[in-house]
């Protein structure tokens, strides 16, 4: 599976739906719109990417630590996001980041990256080997 492909397309509809995001509050609510949803697109294509190189980097792993790379990574995005979304919070005004648009760009981003990744999934159509029976053998 080429994680490259999944990348592309996911990136590709993600950047086009931040890009309108983006103008869409600029437009509706002002600057402050436009550094919510800016801060919206750059955290939701950042957060995603990581999982893919996650992917990428343990292509080669055995299953258990393949499977403990993906909960570490998980759990580590998990608290930077938890404190990046504090940071923002405390020590930002809402007059200078809209939280409206940053809530709701970061869901359509997220919804547009999931599709790109699921329809660069099914079109890749790989084969994967079926295990062997006993019998087989």
């Amino acid at each position: 599976m080429s994680d490259t492909q999944l990348w592309k397309g996911a990136i590709v509809p993600a950047v086009s739906v931040a890009a309108l995001s983006v103008a869409g509050a600029t437009l509706l609510v002002g600057k402050s719109g436009f550094v919510g949803a800016s801060l919206a697109a750059f955290t939701v294509i950042i957060f995603f990417s990581v999982h893919l190189l996650v992917a990428r980097i343990s292509r080669d792993l055995d299953p258990m630590a393949t499977m403990a790379l993906a909960m570490f990574s998980y759990f580590a995005k998990v608290v930077l996001m938890g404190a990046f979304l504090l940071l923002v919070t405390k020590f930002t005004d809402r007059s200078s980041v809209d939280r409206g648009s940053f809530a709701i760009s970061a869901i359509l981003i997220t919804m547009a990256w999931l599709y790109g990744e699921i329809r660069s999934f099914l079109k890749l159509r790989f084969q994967m080997p079926l295990p062997k029976k006993e019998e087989d053998k």
